[in-house]
């Protein structure tokens, strides 16, 4: 046996073992469970997942276990051909669609475009297997692969090695918080991310996903900025410059098919057929015009020479990086030897802050001179040997093709320059499927794409399960968010094994599934066997696919997500849910690609604004309305008794608003100097906490100091068990708690009235309205 063959061996068994010990530590979780529900006598929950086809109920636990750790085992009960064949159709309708829109997620999320195929190829089969949802379709979705790139750019290059890595790393890390919080039954933690905040990010999220598209779309090439509007305003300002007009036809043309194809008719796979006709078009007009020269076939010193001073800054930025890299090693041994304030540690973090500042100058350096060489446009003169020389323009109009020089983020090759005279394509994409291996963790990124990992999992986990709820009850199928949890996090976990970067639940991939017919998670594993068909063999044929049509292919895709309506919907029915999505949508497109800060003054403005409706929850002074209830007096205009004060309060009881019940009572009572009695109706109190009922007793004692009496109707039993622990209940009096409003009115109303000038009381007539 080889090295490598013992290693793959061990590691086979090493990953068995690890889903062995989840499988039963699951298991053994529910079979504890099974045992209390059957030792309490409630059978109600087994009775709604198993069948007791022998009256033997150990057996039929068991059942129930294995069908909780392997769901899809349902899917076979009643199964036939018919159902076969509207999952097979609904699978191959899927991977119609998916193919091409992995393909272009793939590069939203800064990778290579065949990643989407990857990631297209084991999550969609296993979240179907292992979530709850038997329609939701899995996969590469726009608002993931844009908070995957913006979480790893600050890390690493896009596109790059260590990007790729990361990104795959950023998926196991995803899985890994949606199992636990699966397993451990705590889905509740999505109702932190509020429905205003996730439609303020979302409708920010797809316009920065179709702006980001615009150099793809027009064909200039741009370095990404700071923040991403300046991205937007460096690519229009190179585009007017210099347009490619064949890329901006190309993607006009799919923009064209896919818009008339989707009114003729929506089944048909629009996507997918204008990837196809722009391909044939690509391939048949030799759309990708590339040469590869070297710095003498560049009739120009001025740029050679810029080139060499390119690459010189490169290559220094790359030595300087190393240095800070061993210093930075040296750094941390010598705070552990010496302690963090010694001398030599002071001057070695000198040196790594120097080193910064070093390599921060240079970069901006090198993005300057990278500018500039983007901007030159060249014409080609051919040689009879067939040779080219290629002579910058200037201020000329050119005669033929327009040559561009490409200049990436490494250092040119002087001896292999690639020039572009046409249209950028995908390019070779690796035919066969990927290397299957356990993504390699360092423990310091791990620990800090981990914090982002959580945002991308609850975004991702709440767009799933919104689309999964929505299509359960068009089914009438059960959904268990946990077990689509579960799912999830499996799948992006067995993902990142198979070189996959994070998924999630689809809603227009989801939307197709179900319309063509879908019935079980089947057809999402017939959908990866399409995929896998295609990653064997097909790849070829994707390789004149031009990239401004991947670009058209994302913009029509988020198209769906701008939910303006939904806005205004939100400002309609509470004005502070509306002010939060704007907040959200306004901060989110300020702070791109750090999309993280959107979402997290979105999520405390929501908390913040929730904690102070608790400091002051709706209290209201109430009188007898025309129709004999009892209703608010500021906003309907009644009278108020002189004697007897109704409040209610709506709210629960506790340390944050009780000074604010006390201050507004005794504010009531220092306003009417003839008020005998206060009746706080308590419906809506539903918890008292002990900073609450210390409160209500002092209350009570400094009403009655001043002789005002004070009485509680309609407090709920809970409210009511607090008080009687304390002894509250007892001080209060059990003949000043009351069940109804009319009940405490009539009980107070003789002794508050004695001697009073009052004719007409506001309250009266409401006692006999039992």
């Amino acid at each position: 046996m080889t090295e490598r063959t013992r290693r793959t061996s061990e590691f086979g068994i090493k990953i068995q073992v690890d889903f062995y010990l989840i499988g039963w530590l699951y298991y053994l979780s529910l079979f504890l469970k099974s045992k209390r529900l059957y030792n309490d006598g409630n059978l109600s929950i087994i009775n709604d997942n198993i069948k007791h086809d022998n009256g033997n109920l150990q057996y039929d636990i068991n059942n129930m276990i294995i069908k909780r750790i392997f769901p899809f085992l349902d899917w076979f009960e009643g199964y036939g051909g018919a159902t076969l064949r509207a999952d097979l159709l609904a699978g191959i309708t899927v991977a119609l669609v998916l193919v091409p829109q992995s393909m272009a997620y793939a590069q939203l999320a800064g990778l290579p475009a065949y990643y989407g195929l990857y990631a297209s190829f084991l999550p969609p089969l296993v979240a179907a297997l292992f979530g709850s949802s038997r329609q939701l379709a899995t996969g590469p979705v726009a608002v993931v692969s844009l908070m995957s790139a913006a979480t790893l750019e600050p890390l690493a290059t896009r596109g790059g090695e260590a990007f790729i890595a990361y990104s795959i790393l950023l998926a196991l890390s995803v899985g890994i918080f949606q199992l636990c919080i699966g397993l451990f039954r705590l889905g509740v933690v999505v109702n932190f991310l509020s429905h205003p905040v996730v439609l303020g990010f979302t409708n920010a999220a797809a316009i920065i996903i179709a702006t980001s598209q615009l150099g793809n779309l027009l064909g200039v090439s741009v370095d990404e900025a700071e923040h991403h509007y300046e991205t937007v305003y460096n690519v229009i300002v190179a585009a007017t410059n210099y347009t490619h007009l064949p890329t901006l036809i190309m993607a006009i043309l799919a923009f064209g098919i896919m818009f008339g194809l989707r009114k003729i008719n929506p089944r048909l796979p629009n996507v997918l057929i204008a990837v196809g006709l722009t391909t044939v078009l690509s391939w048949s007009m030799g759309f990708d015009q590339t040469y590869k020269g070297n710095a003498s076939s560049i009739k120009s010193e001025e740029i050679t020479s810029k080139i060499k001073e390119y690459n010189k800054n490169l290559e220094e930025i790359e030595a300087i990086s190393k240095n800070r890299t061993l210093t930075n090693t040296r750094l941390g041994e010598t705070k552990h030897t010496k302690g963090r304030q010694s001398f030599e540690v002071l001057e070695l973090a000198y040196q790594v802050e120097k080193m910064n500042h070093q390599i921060e100058e240079t970069k901006k350096h090198a993005r300057l001179l990278r500018k500039v060489l983007r901007a030159y446009n060249f014409e080609s003169e051919k040689t009879p040997d067939g040779k080219r020389f290629f002579v910058p323009l200037g201020d000329k109009k050119p005669s033929g093709r327009v040559w561009k020089m490409k200049v990436g983020t490494k250092v040119i090759t002087e001896n292999d320059i690639l020039f572009q005279g046409g249209g950028k394509v995908l390019g070779s994409i690796p035919k066969g499927l990927p290397q299957f291996a356990f993504p390699k963790v360092d423990m310091n990124v791990f620990l800090t794409i981990f914090p982002y990992a959580i945002i991308i999992s609850l975004l991702g986990f709440m767009e799933a399960i919104s689309i999964a709820k929505a299509m359960a009850t068009r089914t009438g199928q059960r959904l268990d968010p946990n077990r689509e949890l579960i799912g999830q996090g499996i799948a992006n976990i067995v993902g990142a094994i198979g070189k996959s970067y994070t998924v999630s639940g689809s809603f227009s991939r989801s939307a197709v599934n179900l319309q063509a017919g879908a019935v079980t998670g089947l057809s999402s594993v017939f959908t990866s066997c399409i995929v896998l068909v295609t990653l064997m063999f097909l790849t070829p044929l994707l390789y004149h696919l031009p990239q401004s049509v991947l670009a058209a292919v994302i913009m029509m895709a988020v198209i769906g997500l701008i939910n303006v309506k939904g806005l205004v919907h939100l400002w309609h029915a509470q004005k502070y849910d509306g002010f939060a999505a704007i907040l959200t949508f306004l901060f989110t497109l300020a702070f791109a690609p750090h999309l993280d800060k959107g979402i997290m003054v979105g999520v405390a403005f929501s908390l913040g604004h929730y904690l102070y409706r608790n400091m002051k929850p709706p209290m209201a002074v109430l009188s007898r309305h025309e129709d004999g209830t009892l209703r608010n007096t500021d906003i309907f205009g009644l009278n108020r008794c002189e004697h007897i004060t109704a409040l209610s309060f709506d709210g629960s009881l506790f340390f944050a608003n009780t000074s604010y019940l006390e201050d507004q009572i005794l504010n009531y009572v220092s306003e009417k100097p003839n008020l005998k009695h206060i009746i706080i109706i308590g419906e809506g109190i539903n918890e008292i906490d002990a900073s609450g009922e210390e409160t209500l007793g002092i209350l009570v004692d400094r009403l009655r100091d001043r002789n005002v009496g004070i009485s509680f109707v309609g407090l709920k039993d809970q409210a009511l068990e607090v008080m009687k622990r304390t002894g509250l209940y007892k001080k209060i009096g059990e003949n000043n708690i009351f069940r109804t409003e009319s009940l405490a009115i009539e009980a107070v109303h003789s002794l508050a009235h004695e001697n009073s000038t009052e004719k007409d009381c506001p309250l009266i007539n409401v006692c006999y309205l039992r």
